[in-house]
C-alpha cells in the first residue's frame, strides 16, 4: 500500500482508484464496512481511501484533550489489511478548510487523483463550512463521469457503529465493547522505552509505552495481550495511567508485564490490546501493598486470559 500526502503530485499509477471517503479513525466495522461496499461498486479498480491529517476536529477545537484512536501510522496499517491499495491523506489546514465544495469534487477528486467512483457514509459533508452534502456530491459527480455510491451507516442493537461510540466504551472502562464495534480489541502501540525499572526489582518487568496524542481510555488494571515485534503474542497485565503511588510525573503511559517472557523490548515497537478493565488506578500507602496488589491483579489477568477461546487477532 501507497500514503500519498501531496495530492497534487499523485503518481499516474496511483490515479483512477475507487475512493472511500472519510476520517477513518479506528477502522471500525463500519469502516470496514463502507471499503466492502466501495469495492462492491468497482471490484475492476484499485481500492483507495481519501483522509484527513490532522483530523479536522484538531484544526477547529486544539483546546480538546487528545481523541484519536490511533495514529496516522496505526490506520495506515489497518487500512492495508483491509486491502487498501492507496490512502490520500489531505493536509487538512486553514488553507485547505477554505476550499470550496466545488472544487473539492472537480479539482481534487476529479483533476488530481482521477477518481472513477466514490463511496461514503449518507452524512458525509466537505468543502468550507461544510458547504457539501452527498445531494451536491451525486450532482457534481454526475457531471464529472464519476459515480457515487451512498452507504448507510452500519448499526448493532444500540445503534449506528461510530468512532464516538468506541471513544466513550474507552473511557468508561469498557474495552470489550470496544472490541464488539471494531472487530478487533483496541490496541495501543508504541515504542518500549526505558522506565524507572522499579518493577525488575520484584519480578515484575514492564514495557512501557507513551500514549502520546491518543485517547486516554480509563486509568486502570487491564488483562491485555501483546503483540511481539516478531509476530508472537504473549498475554499479561498492563497498567494504563499515572502511577499516583510512585509521583512518577503527568503523563499517562502504558506499563505492561508479559507472563512468561523475559526477552529485551527496549527500542523496539509493541502492540497491546486492552482485552479486559480489572481495576480502576488508585494509589496504595506504601510499595509493599502496591506489591501485593499487583500480585492479585497478575493473578486475575492471568486467569482472565486463559479463559479466552482463543488469542484476538
Amino acid at each position: 500500500m501507497q500514503v500519498h500526502t501531496d495530492w497534487r503530485a499523485v503518481p499516474a499509477e496511483a490515479r483512477g482508484c475507487v475512493l472511500a471517503m472519510g476520517n477513518f479513525d479506528g477502522v471500525h466495522r463500519g469502516h470496514v464496512h463502507l471499503l466492502r461496499a466501495s469495492h462492491a461498486a468497482r471490484p475492476d479498480a484499485a481500492l483507495g481511501v481519501v483522509t484527513f491529517e490532522p483530523h479536522p476536529r484538531e484544526l477547529f477545537r486544539p483546546e480538546d484533550p487528545p481523541f484519536r484512536l490511533m495514529t496516522r501510522e496505526e490506520r495506515a496499517g489497518a487500512l492495508a489489511a483491509q486491502g487498501v491499495r492507496h490512502v490520500f491523506e489531505i493536509a487538512f489546514d486553514t488553507r485547505f478548510s477554505a476550499m470550496t465544495a466545488d472544487a473539492f469534487v472537480g479539482e481534487l477528486l476529479h483533476d488530481a487523483l482521477g477518481a472513477v467512483h466514490l463511496a461514503c457514509g449518507a452524512d458525509f459533508a466537505f468543502g468550507h463550512r461544510r458547504g457539501g452534502d452527498t445531494a451536491f456530491l451525486e450532482a457534481r459527480c454526475e457531471a464529472l463521469g464519476i459515480g457515487v455510491t451512498l452507504v448507510p451507516q452500519l448499526e448493532d442493537r444500540i445503534g449506528p457503529i461510530s468512532s464516538s461510540r468506541i471513544r466513550r466504551a474507552l473511557q468508561d472502562g469498557y474495552p470489550e465493547r470496544a472490541t464488539e464495534l471494531l472487530g478487533r480489541p483496541h490496541s495501543i502501540t508504541g515504542v518500549v522505552e526505558h522506565g524507572q525499572k522499579r518493577g525488575r526489582t520484584i519480578g515484575f518487568p514492564t514495557a512501557n509505552i507513551a500514549l502520546g496524542h491518543r485517547l486516554e481510555p480509563q486509568r486502570g488494571v487491564y488483562a491485555v495481550i501483546a503483540t511481539l515485534p516478531d509476530g508472537a503474542v504473549a498475554k499479561g497485565v498492563a497498567n494504563l495511567g499515572r502511577r499516583p503511588t510512585v509521583n512518577e510525573g503527568t503523563e499517562s503511559r502504558l506499563e505492561a508485564h508479559l507472563f512468561d517472557y523475559d526477552g529485551d523490548l527496549y527500542g523496539q515497537v509493541l502492540s497491546v490490546a486492552l482485552v479486559a478493565f480489572l481495576r480502576p488506578e488508585r494509589k496504595f500507602e506504601s510499595f509493599p501493598a502496591l506489591h501485593a496488589q499487583i500480585l492479585a491483579d497478575a493473578s486475575d489477568a492471568r486467569a482472565l486470559l486463559d479463559h479466552q477461546a482463543a488469542p484476538p487477532a
